[in-house]
């Protein structure tokens, strides 16, 4: 089981080296004593949440002023940051291999070998539907990364049994259930061993996703939610991956500048790499989160 169960402690000086002493969480929360040590200073990214204080969101969404300041970190700096302050608990980056998702894991392998630390597990979520293309981008980022250890959650749902339970066509009927039984309920049964969860969210995504601090309590899933990438711009993704020569589905090249399962994404004439929308997921309609980030 993750560390983490609830809060254990107020995380508004979590980030601060200035900061007073953190009270310790009960014994029985089995959660390591939390240190002012950390390599940032007090104008790091910050949250305020106290234990048992739930917010009306999934996750926490708005950091304090000192935060904002923390904020112009980059993500490489707050990868460093995390993957060593965090150390000591199960950590885990989840991906579907999208743009943002191989930006990290090029961040997290960097910070790993900079800062001689243990390789971080990298999970996706197997659909079933995969185009070839992102296939082929998995096995090049398994090829690159050593240092990241790549694992597969999925649904012990084949294929062919959700077929004959709800039809040729779920993913086109009822696409949240659809959503719910390939990634969903993996996603919960799976993040359960983990403390820390590190994604590839960006608050200029959707709406959903205007308020994601970049280090908040998730009360979805029980644990502590990682956002490096929040303040950057779809652009900002791009332009690392074309400096640092990351591999990239090859099918954001042809019109996808958002990839997930081949049912439900579609080509957008006339967008770039760079292009900020998600209008080829779920096309036609108002669908825009699969639920693992938002309930839907």
């Amino acid at each position: 089981m993750a560390a983490f169960t609830q809060p254990p402690v107020s995380l508004r000086f979590l980030f601060c080296d200035d900061a007073p002493p953190m009270p310790q969480p009960e014994s029985n929360l089995n959660v390591p004593p939390v240190t002012n040590n950390s390599t940032l200073d007090s104008t790091s990214p910050l949250v305020q949440l106290d234990a048992g204080q739930q917010p009306e969101s999934e996750a926490v969404s708005e950091p304090t002023a000192d935060a904002a300041k923390g904020e112009r970190r980059t993500p490489l700096e707050l990868i460093s940051w995390g993957l060593q302050k965090f150390a000591d608990q199960p950590i885990v980056l989840t991906t579907s291999f999208g743009m943002e998702g191989c930006a990290l894991m090029d961040m997290c392998s960097k910070a790993i070998e900079q800062n001689n630390l243990q390789p971080l597990s990298v999970a996706c979520i197997d659909t079933g539907f995969f185009f070839p293309e992102t296939k082929q981008l998995r096995q090049k980022l398994i090829d690159r990364y050593q240092n990241l250890n790549f694992i597969t959650w999925e649904t012990p749902v084949s294929i062919e049994e959700q077929r004959k339970t709800y039809g040729d066509m779920l993913w086109k009927n009822n696409p949240n259930m659809c959503c719910n039984i390939r990634k969903v309920q993996p996603m919960r049964e799976n993040i359960v061993k983990y403390s820390i969860w590190i994604t590839a969210l960006r608050r200029s995504q959707t709406k959903e996703r205007a308020g994601i601090p970049v280090l908040g309590w998730d009360w979805k899933y029980e644990l502590l939610k990682f956002c490096p990438l929040a303040t950057w711009s779809r652009a900002d993704v791009w332009n690392y991956i074309q400096d640092n020569e990351v591999p990239f589905n090859q099918l954001h090249l042809q019109n996808y500048p958002s990839v997930s399962c081949f049912h439900c994404t579609k080509s957008v004439p006339g967008s770039s790499p760079d292009s900020e929308v998600r209008k080829g997921r779920w096309a036609g309609s108002e669908k825009d989160e699969c639920g693992l980030h938002f309930s839907i």
